[in-house]
């Protein structure tokens, strides 16, 4: 440790900026540290100009030496986070583009035949992720309705009574993930049951 400041400091690298962002929001967030990244420093408030420098020496922990370059004549943190953001994010009509794409994936997002639930949960919000670190508020609602709309048929059931029974208006995420676990651990057992059966009736018509 250094002066209050751990060495584990998330690592920037080309392919996670979108969650080292979100780790370094937090990390300088917990040390009260944050806000000069955010907004700036106005005059030379010494406990200002403080935190802006504590800011500014956790982001440079967090560049290997090419990506320090980049922002090595920075004297405020600000300035180093805006000119990593412009780097990575690139100029207004990029990012645009990019959050065109994604909103793309996520209207083609369909659950497989043999995905379980956890994994298609986790590939809609590693989409939805995404697409708010380039700006779109999407909402809990318009997810679930997605979801909702692109199961497996073998979902239809629990599907019609979930908006039967649930305000879908206020249902989080992660309220439709659990119950959507549950109906499919529920079924699970059934399903293997009638898996083993037909194999065994293959087997035996092999056999004669």
């Amino acid at each position: 440790m250094s002066n209050g400041i751990p060495f584990q400091v998330p690592k920037l690298t080309k392919e996670n900026y979108g969650t080292w962002c979100i780790r370094m929001k937090a990390f300088l967030g917990a040390y009260d540290a944050w806000e000069p990244v955010e907004n700036g420093v106005e005059g030379e408030d010494a406990a200002s100009v403080k935190k802006d420098q504590k800011a500014l020496r956790v982001i440079h922990q967090g560049l290997d030496e090419v990506m320090f370059e980049k922002v090595a004549s920075t004297t405020t943190s600000k300035q180093a986070w805006d000119i990593l953001q412009t780097s990575f994010k690139g100029v207004d009509k990029v990012k645009r583009v990019r959050l065109q794409t994604l909103r793309g994936e996520f209207k083609s997002l369909k659950m497989k035949e043999s995905e379980s639930i956890s994994d298609y949960m986790s590939r809609v919000l590693a989409n939805v992720n995404e697409m708010k670190r380039y700006g779109d508020d999407i909402t809990d609602e318009r997810v679930v309705g997605k979801i909702l709309r692109s199961l497996t048929p073998k979902f239809n059931y629990v599907v019609v009574a979930i908006e039967e029974s649930k305000d879908l208006d206020t249902m989080t995420v992660d309220e439709l993930a659990g119950s959507l676990q549950a109906h499919e651990e529920r079924v699970k057992p059934r399903q293997e049951l009638v898996e083993h059966a037909f194999q065994a009736k293959l087997s035996f018509k092999e056999k004669r």
